[in-house]
């Protein structure tokens, strides 16, 4: 066997990619102030750029996953690295903010090649193992600009926002240009394979036809909105609750608690991801989501509750950010295991622009802030999202997962598969 076939190295390679694209979503803030200092612009009018990265990244991700399915992972990995080089590389350039929305665009349409097709090919690679292969890299792109935050920092630092700009763009891009031409496209399953209750073939409008996209899509949303509430207002609480620059040691390590709990953000966001996704390959998606989500509603409770101790301060965000990034390893496996593998990047690409329609509900959470002038309500609804969800997991999901799989192994795959009584 060529080496390149071998699907770890594929894994690998593909990890590789997803950890270049990290920097463009939480490398940002990074370069916010900068820039503002620069043009004067101004925070929020500059922020809309990543706004339009998000929706970019997430709300094309269907039709991405249609041309790599048909086009292959390789020529559409390619391209994602040249638009995401050609992102950054503009943006040190922009004298205005359409030139920063339009690169902004460009990097959520490169970034969202990119996300689609490794995240597709991992998971029909390891038809066996699909919540470790998704959960691994996912996780490259959750926790991979811990590797690259410090020294983008440092640049910025001594050489402007424009050269970190130019130089990490570049880099990023010709990183995943390379790597691309060793991808290679998982073998396409046997038709026999519906047989044993895996519907194989189930095509995107198959898939739009039955109640378990629109289950799992409400949940995805409820559960990615819920926790974006709690972990993006996380530095405001800090400050309101008087903890942000108490010193904490945790560990040997002392730093104020704020800076501590988004220290291991990226860290606990990156490991969550093949953690649970390993996880669910053992005990099941369904069991493995009410855990993760009920785990992440109680921490969210517990949070507000004792925020104002800087060391549960810090421990318990860390929970949060714990429980709360599975769900980029859980669902993408759950779609491949109820959809089939054939089409699992246009599949699961419909199902991630859930990830666009929950950052869209996020600001209601400042909404509530300011209707109540108390962030605990804030916090008691992303903590009912959460406990919602992990109560659909098991008693509506599974159920529906069944009826699904019967009716695979008693009728002959997903071609029979026409309208929603069929699985309902």
């Amino acid at each position: 066997m060529h080496v390149t076939r071998s699907r770890w190295l594929q894994l690998g390679l593909g990890i590789v990619c997803m950890v270049m694209i990290a920097n463009l979503q939480y490398g940002w803030t990074l370069f916010v102030l900068p820039i503002d200092q620069a043009h004067k612009w101004g925070r929020p009018a500059i922020q809309v750029a990543f706004t339009v990265f998000v929706l970019c990244e997430t709300w094309l991700l269907p039709i991405e996953g249609w041309l790599i399915d048909r086009l292959g992972v390789r020529p559409m990995v390619f391209a994602g690295g040249a638009l995401i080089g050609a992102s950054w590389m503009a943006d040190a350039y922009a004298e205005s903010l359409t030139v920063l929305y339009v690169a902004a665009a460009i990097g959520g349409v490169g970034a969202g090649a990119i996300y689609g097709a490794t995240v597709g090919n991992a998971l029909k690679w390891f038809p066996d193992r699909r919540g470790l292969a998704a959960g691994l890299t996912a996780g490259g792109f959750g926790a991979g600009s811990a590797l690259t935050i410090v020294p983008i920092a440092n640049w910025i630092a001594t050489d402007g926002y424009q050269s970190a700009f130019l130089a990490f763009g570049a880099a990023q891009g010709l990183v995943v240009v390379l790597v691309s031409n060793l991808l290679r496209d998982a073998p396409r399953p046997p038709k026999q394979a519906a047989a044993t209750g895996d519907p194989t073939d189930m095509t995107p409008l198959q898939v739009l036809r039955t109640p378990a996209f629109y289950l799992l899509y409400v949940m995805f949303v409820i559960v990615g909105a819920g926790g974006l509430m709690a972990t993006a207002q996380l530095a405001v609480v800090a400050n309101d609750f008087g903890v942000a620059k108490t010193p904490v040691t945790v560990a040997f390590l002392t730093m104020p608690a704020l800076t501590f709990a988004l220290s291991i953000d990226r860290v606990l966001n990156g490991v969550t991801r093949p953690f649970f996704g390993w996880v669910s390959d053992r005990i099941g998606r369904e069991i493995t989501m009410f855990i993760a989500f009920m785990l992440e509603g109680l921490g969210i409770l517990a949070l507000v509750v004792y925020a104002r101790d800087p060391v549960l301060f810090v421990v318990l965000s860390g929970l949060v950010f714990f429980a709360w990034g599975e769900i980029y390893s859980l669902f993408p496996a759950t779609s491949a295991d109820l959809f089939g593998r054939t089409h699992a990047t246009t599949n699961y690409g419909m199902l991630y622009t859930a990830k666009g329609t929950a950052a869209l509900l996020v600001p209601l959470g400042s909404l509530l802030r300011e209707a109540t002038g108390d962030w605990s309500v804030v916090f008691y609804v992303a903590s009912a999202m959460n406990i919602v969800a992990a109560v659909l997991a098991v008693a509506v999901l599974l159920p529906l997962r069944r009826r699904m799989q019967d009716h695979f192994s008693r009728f002959g795959g997903a071609s029979t598969i026409t309208a929603f009584e069929d699985v309902v």
